[in-house]
């Protein structure tokens, strides 16, 4: 066989090769580049220990969630069964070029027929507003008003940056103590829990959604948020703005000639 040029691949993949093997690295860099091994249990006993471990990591992690929904789940209806009351909490689900997400939009259709329905009076959409180009309260407000629900019955909540914060706020800075609750399924459990913690006597629709991507995204974030969620309906933290009270909904509720 004839032996490669220097010119061709082969021949400069063995030079290559011969530089490489004249470079000297210093032992911090050779460690540095030393992967760490993981060691599994020989014995099957450790093994077993190891596996008991791993369930019960797997347990702690579900039972928020778990809690939660038993919990709430008698109180979850659709929109024709909801009970009425005065007021539908409208939490927010983020925009799309200053417009609500499909997400965000499923939730306000189901406010509107709602309202459209007699079940409530007052429709209360909290949301973030933290930045002055991202405003979620005033795009469903819009939203809402395109579908049919009156300027006047929406009431607009622009420092609900979590779920705990909006149920916190709604109940002492808008004085609400009866509501129903808007959301998807995965997600209204964790509401429901956390507005009942508030005070806030709260039933919950869980609106239907394509089981997308983000719709697993969804129910994964709320194994995560769970943990939040029961820490928060434990210790009751102040939200993270909280301000004066806001006479908001009242005054709609007085115009609807509701005391």
């Amino acid at each position: 066989m004839a032996a490669k040029r220097p010119g061709t691949a082969g021949g400069r993949l063995r030079a290559a090769r011969v530089r490489l093997s004249a470079v000297r690295l210093s032992p911090l860099c050779r460690s540095a580049l030393r992967l760490p091994t993981l060691r599994l249990p020989r014995g099957r006993r450790g093994r077993r220990r190891l596996v008991q471990g791993l369930m019960a990591v797997c347990v702690l992690a579900l039972l928020p969630a778990t809690w939660m929904r038993v919990g709430s789940d008698a109180r979850v209806r659709t929109v024709a069964d909801a009970p009425a009351r005065d007021v539908a909490v409208v939490f927010g689900a983020g925009l799309w070029n200053g417009r609500p997400t499909p997400y965000l939009a499923h939730r306000l259709d189901a406010a509107a027929e709602l309202y459209r329905t007699g079940k409530v009076r007052v429709v209360l959409v909290t949301g973030d507003n933290s930045r002055e180009e991202y405003d979620e309260p005033d795009a469903m407000r819009t939203y809402l008003t395109g579908r049919g629900v009156p300027g006047e019955r929406i009431v607009s909540d622009y420092a609900g940056f979590d779920t705990w914060d909006s149920c916190v706020r709604a109940r002492k800075i808008f004085g609400v103590d009866r509501a129903v609750l808007v959301s998807q399924g995965f997600h209204i459990h964790r509401a429901i829990t956390l507005c009942r913690s508030a005070g806030i006597d709260a039933y919950g629709v869980g609106v239907d959604a394509r089981r997308d991507a983000t719709w697993y995204y969804g129910g994964v974030r709320e194994l995560a948020a769970s943990g939040k969620a029961a820490v928060d309906a434990l210790l009751r933290p102040d939200p993270r703005f909280l301000g004066p009270e806001e006479p908001g909904v009242t005054e709609a509720l007085a115009a609807d000639g509701v005391e």
